[in-house]
């Protein structure tokens, strides 16, 4: 008899596989078809296995570190003000939109309409720094202030989140300590490790290892402390994204660690995600269900799009569709919302279904229709590690 547990691999690692050439043969982002493929396969009964899940969460946070090291530290000081009011007014309207409808129209009691307002409030950091990856733009102004914007979106989110629901104990002290000794220790030393001529051009990449278990380190002591993990990671790869722009050797670590999380780490994170849809769930309640996916989306474009259209003219409706994705933390906070008896299983397959259906329909729209062309130059790392300039065209389409 063939165990069905030792077969859960097998077909997460076809999966795997065919969204790659599924994105490669369609020309839109491996991200949404891994999230397709999830949402298929659990509907047929996969299940994620715990390894899987871990693999998943690990996976979020590493995508979320590495958006961190693309952010443009001096683009962002120059333009905080814009990548505030487009990312705070990103979380601020979806936020008071869906907690006033659910709460008013949709009779939910008071903390599941808070619940819902936070998890439909989130831009996905991960959706985005992939998608901005794979087209090119990461390295463009407009991907750096998109990412900025989205930072601020995930940090509002993030802060409403701990504030209306979090109960914080004395590890959380911990947690909030930890993080900052090792953010403070890595931003100041890593250059020590990354630099040292011993580690350099190494098979077993001492480099990767060492930024793993910094990232290992942040989602432990979250766990323990009822905290979140995600904030502290992309902290940690923003003050070190100098490091990876000093030298040639550091742009191959990271390009190395690119390689690493995308052939098997960040696919759990998508794959999973989809599978935490309930599609029969959502069935019962599909008028509601349309109702706040097009309420999160309208109230996205007007937070964002008049914005977004002063300060980035050449992407503005391409930095509103992105914007208006959801995944990482809209995902942290339906799951924080169910375990805590804060929604029931219903409203849970809602919230998830919305934020899965965001984190696909924008991104595809956004990527075949509105990818942005204009004068601004890509840097591409190629294999030397040397720099080379091209012209921005329409790389999803």
């Amino acid at each position: 008899m063939i165990e069905t547990t030792n077969l859960i691999p097998v077909i997460f690692g076809v999966m795997v596989f065919l969204a790659s050439l599924i994105s490669l043969k369609l020309g839109i982002s491996v991200a949404i078809v891994e999230i397709l493929l999830g949402a298929i396969g659990g509907q047929f009964g996969l299940q994620a296995q715990e390894w899987m899940t871990y693999l998943a969460g690990f996976g979020g946070i590493l995508l979320t570190f590495l958006a961190g090291t693309e952010i443009d530290t001096d683009l962002m000081k120059q333009k905080f003000k814009a990548s505030f009011l487009i990312g705070f007014f990103s979380f601020l309207l979806p936020f008071l939109g869906v907690a006033a409808y659910t709460y008013f129209v949709a009779h939910w009691n008071l903390q599941a309409a808070l619940i819902a307002g936070t998890a439909l409030s989130t831009t996905s950091l991960a959706v985005v720094y992939s998608v901005l990856v794979e087209s090119g733009l990461s390295r463009t102004e407009t991907g750096k202030l998109l990412m900025s914007a989205t930072f601020i979106t995930d940090i509002s989110t993030a802060l409403a989140l701990s504030i209306l629901f979090i109960k914080p104990n004395l590890y959380t002290l911990v947690f909030i300590i930890v993080s900052i000794v090792l953010i403070y220790f890595a931003a100041r030393f890593s250059h020590v490790i990354f630099d040292h001529p011993g580690l350099k051009n190494k098979v077993v990449e001492p480099e990767i290892k060492y930024l793993f278990l910094l990232l290992l380190l942040f989602m432990y002591f979250a766990s323990i402390g009822n905290g979140q993990a995600v904030l502290p990671a992309f902290v940690l790869g923003l003050l070190m994204s100098r490091h990876f722009k000093e030298t040639a050797e550091t742009r191959v670590v990271r390009n190395r660690l690119r390689t690493v999380a995308y052939a098997i780490i960040t696919p759990a994170f998508f794959i999973v995600g989809g599978m935490r849809v309930s599609f029969p769930l959502i069935a019962t309640a599909i008028g509601l269900f349309l109702i706040l996916f097009f309420l999160k989306m309208i109230t996205k474009f007007i937070g964002v799009f008049f914005l977004a259209r002063k300060y980035i003219p050449h992407g503005a409706t391409y930095t509103t569709l992105l914007m208006s994705t959801g995944l990482t933390f809209g995902t942290i906070s339906s799951m924080f919302g169910l375990t805590a008896g804060l929604i029931n299983q219903v409203q849970y397959s809602l919230l998830i279904g919305v934020v899965i259906m965001s984190a696909v329909i924008p991104t595809f729209i956004a990527q075949k229709w509105f990818m942005p062309v204009h004068s601004e130059d890509i840097v591409e790392i190629n294999g030397n590690g040397n720099e080379n300039q091209m012209v921005e065209g329409n790389f999803g389409g």
